[in-house]
């Protein structure tokens, strides 16, 4: 808006020269500051308690890692939004095929990091 020649202050320079305006101040630096969220319903696993974006109990027990040496471990994410380890829900459907919070039938929505 300093542009807006209705909006900006002019201010005479200490020789008195009306028709050159003086900058009030002029922006060096500045930060942004965002702010984010993972889009699940819960962020931790229902089944063994550890957070979804963290390594299962099971991979931290095998210390299972990924070619850039942090823990490998997958969330994955039902119809219902619920997100859980890919290795806890592997063995969880094994014996019952429904999400362990809603108990809707369980289907794969996506698999991630």
């Amino acid at each position: 808006m300093a542009d807006d020649p209705e909006n900006s202050v002019d201010r005479t320079t200490d020789d008195g020269d009306a028709s050159k305006p003086e900058k009030m101040f002029t922006l060096k630096k500045w930060n942004a500051v965002a702010m984010w969220s993972w889009d699940v319903e819960c962020d931790i696993c229902a089944i063994c308690r550890v957070q979804v974006m963290d390594s299962c109990l099971r991979c931290q027990a095998d210390n299972k890692r990924d070619v850039m040496g942090r823990q490998d471990c997958v969330v994955v994410w039902g119809e219902c939004n619920h997100s859980f380890h890919h290795c806890c829900m592997s063995l969880w459907v094994k014996q019952n095929n429904r999400c362990p919070l809603c108990q809707q039938e369980w289907s794969i929505q996506r698999m991630g990091k």
